[in-house]
């Protein structure tokens, strides 16, 4: 059995620089290569700046991203890749809070947490 490495701020500081840095490279190569399938389906389509058209109604909700990017849609890929962007930070507040327990910092535990339902809230809260 290994032997448990202690927490520390400085051991946290990293883990939570790391969640932050894969987070953006993952969301970035989803962005990326949503692009790449939106281009070479759609690449050579005539645009039409005189018309706004919105998003469609399967990329405004999760189920229909998922699906969409499940089905290899580029839009639906990008929609992913910029979910996945949005959720790093909360991720990263989220693995705060973890780390903050196992230091028994009971106050910054109590502010992430605080932090952590704002974000929350303001993500879930207008659904």
């Amino acid at each position: 059995m290994l032997p448990e490495r202690s927490w520390s701020d400085q051991r946290i500081e990293n883990l939570l620089g790391n969640l932050l840095r894969v987070g953006v490279l993952l969301s970035a190569v989803v962005v990326l290569s949503g692009g790449v399938i939106y281009l070479l389906r759609h690449g050579q389509s005539a645009v039409d700046f005189r018309v706004f058209r919105g998003e469609p109604e399967d990329l405004r909700d999760l189920r229909g991203i998922i699906r969409d990017s499940l089905e290899l849609r580029g839009r639906g890929i990008i929609q992913l890749g910029l979910l996945l962007l949005i959720g790093t930070p909360v991720a990263r507040v989220a693995f705060s809070i973890f780390g903050f327990a196992k230091v028994r910092d009971r106050m910054y535990v109590v502010f992430t947490l605080i932090v952590f339902s704002i974000l929350l809230y303001s993500l879930l809260g207008s659904a």
